[in-house]
């Protein structure tokens, strides 16, 4: 399964961005072989609409699954409305959330857990 996660860095040793629709980076994650690619995530600098426009590029890299430190409404939704599984509340490095993914150790995040605008000053 292909899931996304967001990244303060390139590796799967980087941190896991707090920020969905304004994370640093997705690294596209094959859990099955773990081969992986970056991709650098152009939503961070937007005005407005960084979750909708991140949610899109996850969606267009054909994730299944989105893991994360939080996501706002607008990208919540859209991720919903994608049939894309949706982890939040998640910190450390992103290798570890996989394995814990991997291990079926998380639980879905069924609603938002920030606010719209979560992270532009950040």
């Amino acid at each position: 399964m292909k899931i996304a996660v967001t990244s303060t860095g390139k590796t799967l040793d980087s941190q896991i961005d707090p920020r969905f629709g304004r994370a640093a980076f997705f690294i596209i994650i094959d859990t099955e072989t773990m081969d992986y690619s970056v991709i650098e995530n152009e939503s961070v600098v937007a005005g407005s609409g960084a979750g909708v426009s991140s949610a899109k590029t996850v969606i267009d890299a054909g994730a299944k699954a989105v893991l994360t430190g939080n996501f706002g409404p607008n990208a919540h939704r859209t991720l919903q409305a994608a049939t894309i599984q949706l982890y939040s509340q998640l910190s450390g490095k992103v290798s570890d959330a996989v394995e814990l993914f991997k291990n079926g150790k998380l639980n879905t995040s069924d609603e938002p857990n920030v606010n719209s605008h979560f992270g532009m000053d950040s």
